[in-house]
């Protein structure tokens, strides 16, 4: 029998999730504007980084997610790094003081 080259059920015309663990980034918008948003697995989560939303250390290995405004390119100085759960809810917090 031959062998399958990839998954039973899975379509070459839609976008695998592969995308999310190497960079790719999909646009969000919302009530505080448009912004770029890409995943990074706990696997390549290596440093520590502050979320916004909560003012708490995103340690490495923590899945999380990378935010930009969609106008810019992604520059270091727009980029954040947010607790997933942190990102999702930012319209229902107020901003958080940092310690």
């Amino acid at each position: 029998m031959p062998r399958r080259n990839r998954p039973r059920g899975s379509r070459p015309d839609q976008p695998s999730a592969v995308g999310a663990a190497t960079g790719w980034a999909r646009p969000e918008s919302g009530p505080d504007g448009d912004w770029l948003v890409r995943s990074v697995p706990g696997s390549q989560a290596t440093k520590f980084y502050r979320c916004p939303g909560c003012d708490h250390e995103i340690r490495p290995g923590v899945p999380h997610v990378v935010v930009w405004p969609a106008g810019e390119t992604g520059s270091v100085e727009e980029r954040r790094h947010w607790h997933r759960g942190c990102w999702q809810a930012r319209t229902r917090r107020g901003p958080t003081r940092r310690r």
